[in-house]
């Protein structure tokens, strides 16, 4: 009889070449650290073209980074209390649960990335 374990598809488990996302992964370090406080940027302002792997390298970096500062396109959070703690203690101008991106959200001036 085969057996039941689950087994994950090996195709499912490939990462990006680390070598290939480096220099996006440092643009969006670069985008993130930039963040003055007070202000916010949504993922799709620091990459709009992947806005994915901006969570993506916040989730996964180690380096000291203002996380708190990117907030979804509609101006949510996606870490909840401890973000909206963070953000409101920055003066970030929060309504309910989301920022109020009319005020806080920071232009974006940045080039296309590649």
């Amino acid at each position: 009889m085969p057996s039941r374990r689950y087994r994950p598809d090996p195709r499912a488990q490939r990462q990006p070449d680390p070598a290939s996302l480096d220099p996006r992964r440092d643009r969006i370090v670069a985008r993130v650290r930039a963040i003055p406080v007070g202000f916010v940027r949504t993922y799709g302002d620091i990459d709009p073209v992947a806005p994915r792997l901006v969570g993506q390298v916040l989730a996964t970096i180690r380096d000291e980074l203002p996380w708190h500062r990117v907030v979804r396109a509609d101006g949510s959070l996606a870490k909840g209390r401890r973000q909206r703690a963070l953000l409101v203690a920055e003066g970030v101008p929060v309504r309910g649960d989301r920022v109020d991106l009319r005020l806080a959200r920071l232009s974006s001036t940045f080039e296309r990335i590649q």
